[in-house]
């Protein structure tokens, strides 16, 4: 039963990122470069695949990482929070190529965990009053104001973990943590990308922050390396 569900979950960059569909809505892990999956954000850029809406907490910088999915063509959309380290996602939104919306990055990383848990929206006090709060929902509780947010759900999550066992339970490496354990709850095809991959039973379950039910395909990154 091991081996076939190693086979099952373990795939190259290539065949993984092949199965993401044109137009998919795709959340993509990490803070800045701190636990964003590299290798299969390249294998998505070299795929050509389009027309995508990537949900992530930013989008890199011009022609790196994520950012090359823009110099690329390849986006659609953009749900996320902070964007100043690429300038050319301001040039795509004012020249009409993509979409963007802004969430607070409080409010993003509760979004993806109420899409993971079931929670359809939620009432936040953060942006009441902005730009990013207009033509929203809100609802007065004890006297104060709250905007409601819809959960962000996604066709594809891309994930990047420190180590997975054979049947894709996952462990996380200190920050690298930070958007990847929400993300893989609220995506119908998770793909996550390891620095390794050990045999069932030899993860600590009380480090096991990710079980494998969620996780669809695992990428060994190590062996790519």
């Amino acid at each position: 039963m091991g081996s076939e569900l190693r086979c099952k979950k373990l795939m190259s960059k290539e065949a993984a990122v092949n199965l993401i569909k044109p137009g998919s809505r795709v959340l993509i892990g990490g803070f800045g470069n701190a636990g964003d999956p590299k290798l299969l954000i390249d294998a998505l850029c070299s795929s050509g695949i389009g027309d995508l809406v990537i949900m992530s907490n930013d989008l890199g910088s011009p022609n790196e990482g994520l950012g090359k999915l823009l110099t690329n063509g390849q986006v659609r959309g953009l749900i996320g929070t902070y964007y100043n380290w690429n300038p050319e996602v301001a040039i795509a939104y004012n020249e009409g190529r993509i979409f963007v919306d802004l969430v607070p990055q409080g409010t993003f990383a509760e979004a993806v965990r109420a899409a993971g848990v079931g929670i359809p929206a939620f009432y936040t006090p953060t942006a009441v009053g902005t730009e990013i709060a207009k033509g929203k929902e809100t609802r007065e509780f004890n006297g104060k104001t709250y905007v409601l947010q819809e959960a962000l759900k996604a066709d594809v999550a891309l994930i990047k973990a420190y180590k997975a066992d054979e049947l894709g339970n996952l462990v996380y490496y200190k920050t690298a943590r930070n958007f990847n354990p929400v993300m893989a709850m609220a995506a119908d095809l998770v793909i996550a990308e390891v620095d390794e991959v050990v045999p069932r039973g030899c993860l600590d379950p009380e480090c096991v922050v990710t079980p494998h039910i969620f996780v669809d395909v695992i990428v060994n990154g190590g062996e790519l390396s």
